[in-house]
């Protein structure tokens, strides 16, 4: 269109561009027919004509035009031609050239027919002593016209010509990088999957080499709070930027990676993005360890009853066992002592813990460790002088539970790897003052005392394998979430002493 355009409107200023040329080619033939000696010399003749039509019919060929005409100051022709016209009158007036001694072109009709028309006075001795009248045939500019055309017209053809295998060849690239889809389909499939990753309740983000996010949904917006929540914003964690970077350099994916966002643990999957066998980026899926996050705190409570049970099951089937030897054995007296040491044991185990702990989350977690550490075969203690009966109503002990099990937990594997059978665990809380405080400690081997801090930072861990190095990072986070501190010290035995102290009321 573009060129078409332009040749159209080219093809229109032909008709000016050419009738200009061939005024100006007329002046300039008519100023120099104008200033022949010979031809100023036989103006004087008694009959100029015999001289002059010579000149002019040479100039005439040589030059092309239509006519060169020269008259005198009463405008009588001298040369034409046709030789019939010598000796007439100019068809048209030459006034102003002969008495203001200008030159002028116009376009006229004279005997000769259309024509575009240059005259000029001649001179002698500074006198106006006659015309120089040359005039080339409309005729013949029609016909250059035409020819220009004609080639403008070839030059359009074969631009169009070129540009449309141009664009053709265009086009099929870029259907083919766009997978021969329509504008309409692409912009459908753009919004299909904008709404499927908004849809999706895992948090969803792509990344391209550079870690600038490409795509990222609602959740995923949620987690990765600050410049790194948005399409071109760069992640700046470090961890993500490993897992990333790992993805990109072995194009294979990553699943189930633990990573602490605020206080919450999360699962992480990795997946490339390999465009033409190379690989353009990553996905990365983060979803919570629990996979209906409204059930986390129930699924912790079902996990501590099923240890407890497990447990339970375990001590039972073996003092089954010996009573029912006692009685095979006919040995009914310590059969009957041991019943009731057992039945004496857990009732005054039961009896302190209702007594003592007001709240059945936390008392349910210090029986299920106390029968889990029956099953490590360990020495589970809780300090006789614990009192936990004032726990303000604020107080999220769901929460606290999580932390709690966490720590115990450790301690028994600690005191179990370094003592066996001789480990040995010492629990004891009090809700004495301001604040809600428990402290744990085992005779395990201990944390150095460089370590101290850096044990509860995300990633450190002194145990071997993967996905290890983040319990007390978690700790940590959701005690402070809670306002609280905890602390780690070396016990009397030489083990872990962890203190947590957590204020009744939030600042």
């Amino acid at each position: 269109m573009t060129v078409l355009s332009v040749s159209v409107i080219f093809s229109s200023m032909i008709d000016d561009m050419t009738k200009k040329s061939l005024g100006n080619q007329a002046m300039t033939v008519a100023k120099m027919t104008a200033q022949k000696e010979k031809i100023i010399e036989a103006l004087d003749d008694p009959d100029p004509s015999l001289t002059i039509q010579p000149i002019s019919e040479e100039i005439r060929k040589f030059t092309g035009a239509g006519y060169v005409v020269i008259g005198n100051k009463e405008g009588i022709r001298y040369s034409h031609h046709k030789p019939e016209n010598i000796g007439t009158k100019m068809g048209t007036s030459s006034r102003k050239v002969l008495e203001e001694g200008a030159s002028i072109i116009y376009e006229g009709i004279g005997i000769s027919g259309p024509a575009i028309k240059a005259k000029t006075p001649i001179y002698k001795n500074g006198v106006i002593i006659g015309v120089s009248s040359v005039g080339f045939l409309t005729v013949e500019a029609e016909e250059r016209v035409k020819e220009y055309r004609i080639k403008l017209f070839q030059f359009t053809i074969i631009i169009i010509f070129i540009g449309m295998i141009g664009a053709i060849l265009l086009a099929r690239r870029v259907k083919k990088l766009i997978f021969n889809l329509e504008p309409e389909e692409i912009s459908f499939l753009f919004k299909e999957k904008e709404a499927t990753i908004e849809s999706i309740r895992d948090a969803t983000v792509a990344f391209n080499k550079n870690y600038v996010i490409t795509s990222i949904n609602k959740r995923a917006r949620e987690l990765l709070k600050g410049d790194q929540d948005e399409i071109g914003g760069k992640v700046v964690d470090t961890r993500l930027i490993k897992i990333i970077d790992y993805v990109i350099q072995t194009k294979q994916s990553l699943i189930n990676q633990k990573f602490l966002f605020g206080h919450q643990l999360y699962m992480v999957d990795a997946a490339p993005i390999i465009q033409k066998l190379e690989t353009s980026g990553a996905v990365l899926t983060i979803r919570p360890i629990s996979e209906i996050e409204q059930l986390t705190n129930e699924v912790s409570q079902i996990k501590s009853i099923s240890d407890n049970i497990r447990a339970q099951n375990h001590e039972y089937l073996n003092k089954l066992n010996t009573i029912y030897g006692l009685i095979t054995l006919e040995q009914y007296d310590e059969a009957r002592e041991l019943i009731s040491d057992e039945v004496k044991e857990r009732q005054d185990i039961v009896v302190f813990l209702t007594s003592s702990v007001k709240d059945p989350f936390i008392a349910a977690c210090l029986l299920g460790k106390i029968n889990r550490s029956k099953e490590m075969k360990i020495q589970l203690e809780i300090d006789e002088e614990s009192n936990l009966a004032q726990i303000p109503g604020s107080f999220n002990t769901k929460m606290f539970v999580t932390v709690l099990g966490n720590i115990i937990d450790n301690a028994m594997e600690a005191a179990s790897k370094a003592k066996g059978e001789l480990g040995y665990v010492k629990v004891s809380f009090t809700d004495f003052g301001s604040e809600i405080i428990f402290d744990i400690e085992d005779n395990g081997k201990g944390v150095p005392e460089e370590y101290h801090v850096k044990i509860f930072e995300e990633g450190f861990t002194t145990k071997v394998g993967e996905n290890h190095g983040l319990g007390l990072s978690i700790v940590k986070n959701t005690i402070e979430l809670m306002q609280g501190q905890i602390y780690l010290s070396t016990s009397d035995s030489g083990g872990a002493r962890f203190t947590i102290a957590i204020p009744k009321k939030k600042v």
